[in-house]
């Protein structure tokens, strides 16, 4: 079981805000998956991947995901700092069987 959220490499965001990002991405899809999948990852130690990829990519994944009934989340930036209100900053989704994740993002390069 893992959790694999895709930060938006089209756009410049400090360290402090890419991580912010990838916690609100990682909790809103926590949020969203089937209760035995937290249950199975909570037990087998909660593994996260931290992928890149571009806007465009990112919204191919999430339709993907979605279609696949994986409930994923793009967060979106409130715009109360470095980027305008609005901007999508990252992708989650998960926690689901590796394979499964894989068969989505398994191309992605690691941030």
């Amino acid at each position: 079981m893992k959790q694999v959220i895709v930060i938006n490499q089209d756009i410049k965001m400090g360290k402090g805000k890419m991580c912010a990002q990838v916690a609100h991405a990682s909790l809103e899809a926590y949020q969203r998956a089937p209760w035995f999948n937290k249950w199975q990852w909570e037990r087998s130690g909660v593994k996260k991947v931290v992928l890149k990829a571009p806007e465009k990519e990112l919204l191919r994944l999430y339709d993907q995901a979605k279609k696949q009934g994986l409930n994923p989340v793009l967060i979106r930036d409130a715009g109360h700092t470095q980027l305008e209100p609005g901007t999508i900053t990252a992708l989650g989704i998960g926690p689901y069987p590796d394979e499964v994740l894989d068969n989505i993002t398994g191309h992605l390069k690691l941030l």
